[in-house]
């Protein structure tokens, strides 16, 4: 059979002069639903797959177009199917009405004149014309989900739901307990790929399947950043591109890569997103310590200075409250970043490692910040080694991170059982700093009131 050219493609390598030509034959009519129909505008990665399948995971880089695939989607379903139920699932409510029914590519924003759907708040409830409908829900309660029946579903940035106490795997099954209307309910899951247990499930499913062509299948796209650049600004790309390019979070947010851990690795990326907080990094108050942790450049300018914030709560548990770290400073710049890191999280101490000229470290700091209250530390052991007693209190999850620290966790996820560090970079410098700010935090020595028996 002969491959016809996509439109897109078609329209794209048109001349100005074919274009107009093109226009000319069109009715009032065709013009306005030319402007409307998706397929004219569409990249490939933007398309359901053609084999059948009962989930689609659209994994993708920032700005591929996600959103604007999964409103096109349910738009189409509602056109055809008056009868259409469908579940819209965010990592919160608010974000499913901002983004999947409001948002500059949600359902409401891309409907075509006559087809537009209402929202009623109260219910959170779309309503189309002919009598298809939608509901909201969050992924953060998902008993929500247990009871109503739909017969497809939209889910947006999966990597986000809350994992905690295994809500988003519970929020998912109850989701599809519930996909019993119609011959063929699907379900539709937009994502930039994380490793989070719920991605690498249906990712497992997928190749567990690979070969079978049925409803009940997992079917897997993606693309890159760059698929999208016509309808992307050109300064973004450029922008992007210089900052993350080459990096495993470049590979992740820009390439729609789904990064798995290596084999021997003391932190996993699954384990570091059970260690994330979902809700806003915590005030510095209810704190019992806060420390800034600085993993000092063994040269003016060479590689980069980690710098950590972290402190631990009056139960003992550890949290990650920022990455402060600067790259290729001077020890004057480096220095002043470590001050402003301690006067804005109202740090208690700074740490630093005195193996790299201490004396020349201690007076680097005190020069930018007088007060500035310094701790020498002396390496006895390499950074991976020190780094597997800090591993184990992820482990036995007594260390929280108050947001996402891309930089930060490539390294961590790089520093493998034995002492061995494979990277990114040549050094682990902010997961060192990090070893070094939770080892004063919860592992050093403390002298507490204690009873003995006489």
């Amino acid at each position: 059979m002969k491959q016809v050219e996509p439109r897109t493609d078609l329209y794209a390598r048109a001349s100005d002069a074919e274009k107009q030509s093109f226009v000319r034959t069109l009715t009032q009519d065709e013009r306005e639903a030319f402007d409307h129909d998706f397929g004219n505008f569409a990249h490939a990665g933007q398309k359901p797959p053609e084999r059948a399948w009962s989930t689609w995971l659209m994994m993708a880089g920032r700005g591929f177009g996600k959103t604007r695939a999964g409103s096109e989607w349910v738009s189409e379903i509602t056109l055809h199917n008056p009868a259409a139920r469908i579940a819209l699932v965010a990592a919160s409510l608010s974000e499913a009405r901002a983004v999947m029914v409001e948002g500059d590519s949600g359902l409401v924003t891309i409907a075509a004149p006559g087809c537009v759907p209402v929202y009623e708040p109260s219910l959170r409830r779309l309503r189309w014309p002919n009598g298809a409908q939608a509901q909201l829900f969050s992924a953060s309660e998902p008993e929500s989900l247990r009871g109503p029946q739909h017969s497809h579903a939209w889910c947006d940035e999966l990597a986000k739901w809350d994992n905690s106490s295994e809500r988003a795997n519970r929020c998912w099954d109850n989701l599809q307990l519930g996909l019993r209307l119609g011959e063929e309910p699907q379900t539709l899951v937009t994502t930039t790929p994380r490793a989070v247990p719920l991605v690498q499930r249906l990712v497992d499913d997928a190749k567990n399947h690979a070969d079978e062509n049925h409803a009940g299948t997992v079917v897997i796209t993606g693309g890159r950043t760059q698929d999208n650049a016509a309808n992307l600004s050109a300064s973004f790309l450029t922008a992007v591109r210089r900052q993350f390019g080459g990096t495993a979070l470049g590979r992740q947010e820009l390439d729609g890569e789904l990064l798995r851990d290596a084999e021997g690795a003391l932190w996993t990326r699954s384990l570091l997103e059970r260690s994330r907080s979902a809700g806003a990094v915590p005030p510095v108050r209810p704190w019992v310590r806060v420390v800034v942790a600085v993993d000092s450049p063994a040269s003016a300018r060479g590689d980069a200075c980690g710098i950590i914030v972290a402190a631990v709560d009056a139960g003992g548990t550890g949290c990650v409250l920022a990455d402060a770290t600067v790259e290729k400073a001077s020890p004057e710049r480096w220095a002043g970043a470590v001050a402003d890191a301690a006067r804005a999280w109202s740090a208690d101490r700074v740490i630093a490692e005195a193996n790299q000229g201490g004396a020349m470290v201690e007076s680097v700091l005190r020069a930018a910040s007088i007060a500035l209250p310094v701790k020498l530390v002396h390496a006895s052991r390499g950074k991976c080694a020190r780094a597997e007693p800090v591993a184990a209190l992820y482990e036995a999850g007594r260390v929280r991170h108050a947001g996402l620290f891309g930089a930060l966790e490539d390294q961590l996820c790089g520093m493998l059982v034995g002492g061995t560090y494979e990277g990114p970079g040549r050094s682990p410098d902010r997961a060192d700093a990090l070893v070094w700010a939770l080892t004063e935090l919860m592992l050093g020595r403390r002298s507490e009131p204690s009873v003995r028996m006489l």
